[in-house]
């Protein structure tokens, strides 16, 4: 009903990509191939075509994250029975893969889903920190423009440290009292007078 009330009002449904294998159903954007959803096959509860209108199927998948039961319906151009038996294909050859390994494929999956997950975050946070070094340079350079020229700079007092001291002077006068056992004191180094964080 949904669908329909979209449709007369000019929204188009998102087209997607599944991946049905005996790990779970990935849903892909069709064009990217970005995962969207990935619902592991052991955390799929049901999964049905429409005897009605052969082009839809849905599945309820519980959510690793929230601990909720989500249910996604699709619209499959009337191979909706299809895709509902490839489902079911899959539970058959996990379940024949389960009792082949005793249960440790299990943990294996999840460590890959985790993992795959963890992949997922990362990509993110690293799309992200470009997006904030572009930025970031960009301000640099309109800085860069802006500022005036050398010929026009005022001489400043020193500038102070983090901790609001004002930094040594380049030339630092030595102390010509020797110390007790007759030599000198080693000269003191220069320290800059920009302190970088």
């Amino acid at each position: 009903f949904a669908r329909h009330i979209k449709k007369s009002e000019g929204q188009k449904t998102p087209k997607v990509e599944l991946q049905i294998s005996i790990y779970g159903v990935k849903i892909l954007d069709p064009k990217t191939k970005e995962v969207q959803h990935n619902c592991q096959l052991h955390r799929i509860s049901f999964c049905a075509d429409d005897k009605t209108d052969k082009r839809i199927f849905t599945f309820i998948c519980k959510d690793s994250e929230s601990n909720k039961h989500l249910c996604y319906v699709f619209d499959s151009e009337k191979c909706a029975e299809e895709i509902t038996l490839t489902i079911g294909q899959a539970f058959d050859l996990a379940y024949r893969k389960f009792l082949e390994s005793g249960g440790k494929d299990v943990e294996t999956r999840k460590q890959i889903a985790g993992l795959q997950k963890r992949i997922q975050e990362l990509e993110t946070e690293n799309t992200e920190l470009k997006n904030k070094v572009h930025y970031l340079e960009n301000q640099l350079r309109i800085t860069q423009v802006h500022a005036p020229s050398a010929g026009s700079v005022t001489p400043k007092s020193p500038s102070t440290d983090i901790f609001d001291m004002v930094p040594f002077s380049p030339i630092s006068p030595q102390s010509s009292t020797p110390t007790r056992n007759g030599t000198q004191p080693p000269p003191v180094p220069s320290r800059s007078t920009e302190i970088s964080k």
